[in-house]
């Protein structure tokens, strides 16, 4: 694993994962001092507070903005209830980049899912949930590869 794709992993631990650097540096390898001067220098504080739009809250606000554009065309006059060229394009692009968000599983989401799992799994059975972080750091590693 190259330094850029750890520097994006321990990003990703720190913002996704509410880990400590000293948690971040025992996970990636990378010395606290250069985790402490990435999330300075690059304002990860700030890019993790404004992270506060999930992956389900942007697919409900399409399937929204698809069925407004659907009830305009809708109230209007029998034999005019189609989308003219414009909206048809806009209604593919949307139903498009729902297939997409719907369908792709990035390096964030084997993350998050893999930290929602740990932290379901602390509360049941601590032992089981350390042994199986490193198999999860494994995985992450192996991914980034």
């Amino acid at each position: 694993m190259n330094l850029k794709q750890k520097k994006e992993w321990a990003k990703l631990l720190f913002i996704k994962d509410n880990l400590t650097q000293v948690e971040i540096s025992e996970r990636t390898g990378i010395s606290k001092n250069t985790i402490c001067k990435w999330v300075n220098k690059e304002k990860w504080e700030l890019e993790k507070a404004s992270l506060t739009v999930t992956r389900q809250e942007q697919l409900g606000r399409l399937y929204q903005q698809i069925a407004e554009k659907n009830d305009d065309i809708a109230k209007r006059e029998v034999g005019k209830r189609f989308p003219t060229s414009q909206e048809a394009d806009t209604l593919n692009k949307l139903a498009s980049a729902i297939e997409k968000m719907e369908r792709e599983c990035s390096l964030s989401d084997v993350i998050s899912v893999s930290v929602d799992f740990l932290n379901w799994l602390r509360k049941h059975d601590l032992g089981k949930a350390q042994e199986l972080s490193s198999y999860f750091d494994m995985y992450i590693k192996d991914l980034i590869k």
